[in-house]
């Protein structure tokens, strides 16, 4: 039985509408407006509901204004539909974001499985598994994923996090040179740097890389709180005074860090009262 053309020319204007609808949501999202990006695909699914691709980037809209719990049910059902790993790994951020931890694991450990691979699936889990302590497995997935992309130097960097936390510092930094060796710029690799060699008592070292982790990003809070440890043990005590002060202006969390470094320090002032180095900050945070 003949086709019938007017049929095709439909299906082709169909598809055309697709994806001019995608291009329009994907510059939305790259111009940082999802919630335009948000509106464009739900016109699109009132139109067709079940296109895998629009309900993908509907999930990814709404992860980017902070609707997790919302971005679940879309991206579940891509994965139904798409079932790849890119998909699945959106997912599990969705769903870690959410608080479901358990079905984030569930999410990341399919997407890991999945062909082609997604090196970003490796990473996720294996960030999941490090902060559960599970560091035997998190050690295995991250390597998993190096095999999958031996230059992401985000994975390098997690994999010297993982080793620095095993206590195999030697290996750890071979991991954050890896990182640098693909991505100069790295803050995170300068401070894992850093942070082996602050273990190891190098603490001129230590200090150099948590300055250049600084230059590079300002608002790294535990590279001050570090360089401030290590200005303390090598007793520039002025200088390291100015960057746990600005630390603590952070927040409570990281104002507990600087006043920890700040009384604890081995050549730093001995303080009789935990209050008397809070005074010494200055003030505590706001508020």
């Amino acid at each position: 039985m003949a086709r019938d053309p007017s049929l095709s020319k439909s299906e082709n204007r169909s598809a055309a509408a697709v994806e001019d609808g995608l291009r329009r949501a994907n510059a939305a999202m790259e111009n940082r407006h999802p919630d335009k990006a948000e509106r464009i695909a739900r016109d699109m699914l009132a139109t067709d509901p079940g296109q895998p691709r629009v309900l993908h980037l509907l999930g990814l809209a709404l992860l980017a204004q902070g609707r997790a719990g919302d971005a679940v049910v879309p991206l579940t059902e891509a994965s139904h539909a798409r079932g790849d790993a890119m998909v699945e790994t959106h997912l599990g951020i969705a769903l870690r974001q959410a608080g479901r931890i358990p079905d984030a694991m569930s999410a990341l450990t399919r997407a890991i499985e999945r062909q082609p691979a997604f090196p970003f699936a490796f990473h996720e889990l294996g960030v999941m598994l490090l902060a559960q302590r599970r560091l035997v497995e998190a050690e295995a997935v991250v390597r998993r994923g190096l095999d999958v992309a031996p230059g992401m130097p985000e994975l390098s960097v997690l994999l010297g996090g993982v080793l620095l936390d095993r206590g195999d510092r030697n290996n750890a930094k071979v991991a954050f040179a890896r990182a640098l060796a693909n991505a100069p710029q790295s803050p995170g690799a300068l401070y894992g740097l850093g942070a082996a060699l602050m273990d190891d008592g190098e603490f001129a070292r230590a200090a150099e890389r948590f300055r250049q982790a600084l230059a590079r990003d300002p608002s790294y809070a535990q590279a001050g709180v570090s360089l401030g440890i290590c200005l303390l043990e090598l007793g520039h005590r002025k200088e390291a005074l100015m960057h746990l002060r600005a630390v603590a202006k952070v927040g409570p969390q990281f104002y507990a860090k600087a006043l920890r470094a700040l009384a604890s320090s081995a050549h730093g002032q001995f303080w009789l009262k935990p209050s008397d180095a809070a005074a010494f900050l200055d003030s505590g945070p706001s508020g």
